[in-house]
């Protein structure tokens, strides 16, 4: 995965379009076009290869649209400009931890030591709940 190319095709490929937002901030909300809304298109991604596409189309599914683009919205801010750089910025982690491969696990067995302890916390546990019972009295 090239970063720096992935970067640069989302900032040139990436659609905007600005709303009102809601939310705290005053007068601000109802005149000011604050909120970003970025659609990306999967097909127009540089510097992936194509196991990390469809990985990504797998990870993301349930945020790419029918017509294959990614959705982020932004609205936290009150400037225009701060919610596009959070915008793209979201966009560039989701698509790069979407794209990473996950580690292979090797399964691996408990040690020895380690059932031994399990089997002493547990005999320990079971005799601190014998010594709880209340055992009958001899009259």
């Amino acid at each position: 995965m090239d970063l720096f190319l992935l970067r640069q095709s989302i900032h040139s490929s990436a659609e905007m379009t600005f709303s009102r937002s809601g939310g705290p901030g005053g007068q601000n909300v109802n005149k000011v076009n604050t909120k970003v809304q970025l659609r990306l298109a999967l097909g127009d991604l540089a510097g992936l290869s194509e196991i990390e596409v469809t990985r990504i189309r797998e990870v993301l599914a349930n945020r790419i649209t029918t017509a294959d683009e990614l959705i982020i919205d932004s609205s936290e801010e009150r400037s225009q400009r701060t919610n596009l750089e959070r915008a793209y910025s979201r966009m560039e982690a989701l698509i790069a931890s979407a794209a990473r491969l996950p580690k292979h696990r090797r399964p691996t067995k408990p040690s020895r030591a380690s059932r031994e302890k399990r089997l002493q916390t547990k005999h320990i546990h079971s005799q601190k709940k014998a010594g709880r019972k209340i055992r009958p009295t001899e009259d």
